[in-house]
């Protein structure tokens, strides 16, 4: 714990985020995802053949592939990512229906 740390204070937050997105061009949404996995040297051929299938063939994996929580706290001073954890999911979402969000955006 840092001497800026409160005693009886955790460092850690749970940062949530829902985004619902409208995918526009799931080819384009798909190519991209694809290319970002060729270009990955971490990924073994084997696991690089499924997850190639699943993107190609689901724009929610595609998505999911893309984003990297990571990104949301780079650079911000002070903060370290000690974890995270993601996915994505088709959604029937019909955005007149203000009740499942909240007021904030």
């Amino acid at each position: 714990m840092s001497a800026d740390t409160p005693s009886g204070t955790s460092p850690h937050v749970r940062l949530r985020v829902e985004l619902v997105v409208e995918i526009a061009d799931p080819a384009a949404l798909a190519g991209a995802a694809r290319e970002q996995l060729a270009a990955d040297a971490h990924v073994p051929d084997a696991e690089r053949e499924r997850v190639g299938a699943a993107v190609a063939a689901d724009p929610a994996e595609a998505l999911s592939y893309l984003v990297d929580p990571f990104d949301l706290v780079k650079g911000l001073p002070g903060v370290e990512l000690a974890h995270a954890s993601w996915g994505s999911e088709q959604r029937v979402c019909d955005m007149d229906d203000a009740g499942d969000w909240p007021d904030e955006v």
